[in-house]
């Protein structure tokens, strides 16, 4: 006896996908964690805002890694030269500059040594296997999911300005120049994710496309929301040893 096979299920209009991924942009960036939520309304102190500078630094550092590797599955010069901007932006076309040194500068403008953020020494066990998951992921995943997992930069800019107006209100401590690369990703933001957005809508075309790459975006904001629930957790054994 001859089983039938289920029918495909049908793709998605590109209106839906769209607002399928940007669904899961609003509903699960780390704009939501409490660790957030307390740095936005000033009840960090300045410990914590150390630690979590150190330790976001780690993921930093590490995006122009996961963009190479994102870069080297693409098959078009045109798209290769559109990826390569993104470590650039990060990496600098020259020393002193870009993202990694920006961040540099907001470490040393809240008091933290620079060679100590280099050599990453306080970096928590779980930051680590968050960030080397999401490089793993950019490495081993096809080009699709890779692409999508960048989207939570959907949320980037709105994330962004309302840090700045965070730190300006309650963290004067923090010289004004450490902001600097939360200035620069705001608009750096917007044009990534709707480069990003645009290839994903262009590249998914089955069903299952598209529920991968929503999936892969779901991925990314868990490796977001588990870096702060390791921050979190070490800010909580300090003030309960």
């Amino acid at each position: 006896m001859t089983t039938a096979l289920a029918p495909l299920a049908e793709p998605w209009s590109p209106a839906e996908f769209e607002v399928r991924l940007r669904e899961v942009a609003g509903e699960r960036y780390h704009d939501r964690h409490p660790f957030n939520l307390r740095m936005h309304s000033g009840d960090l102190t300045p410990a914590e805002l150390r630690r979590w500078i150190a330790n976001r630094f780690h993921y930093q550092r590490h995006i122009p890694v996961k963009d190479a590797l994102i870069t080297a599955k693409l098959d078009t010069p045109a798209l290769r030269r559109m990826w390569l901007r993104r470590i650039q932006d990060h990496d600098g076309p020259a020393e002193g500059e870009g993202g990694i040194e920006r961040w540099l500068r907001l470490g040393e403008a809240a008091g933290l040594d620079r060679e100590r953020l280099l050599a990453a020494d306080d970096v928590l066990p779980g930051v680590r296997l968050a960030v080397d998951g999401y490089v793993n992921f950019c490495r081993l995943r096809p080009s699709l999911e890779a692409v999508a997992a960048s989207l939570t930069e959907l949320s980037a800019p709105d994330l962004m300005r309302t840090r700045i107006d965070a730190f300006e209100r309650h963290y004067r401590w923090i010289e004004a120049d450490g902001l600097t690369y939360f200035r620069t990703r705001v608009s750096q933001g917007r044009r990534d994710s709707r480069e990003a957005l645009d290839l994903v809508l262009e590249w998914a075309r089955t069903r299952d496309d598209q529920e991968r790459a929503v999936a892969a975006l779901r991925f990314k904001c868990d490796v977001l929301w588990s870096l702060l629930d390791a921050v979190e957790a070490a800010s909580s054994r300090e003030e309960n040893p």
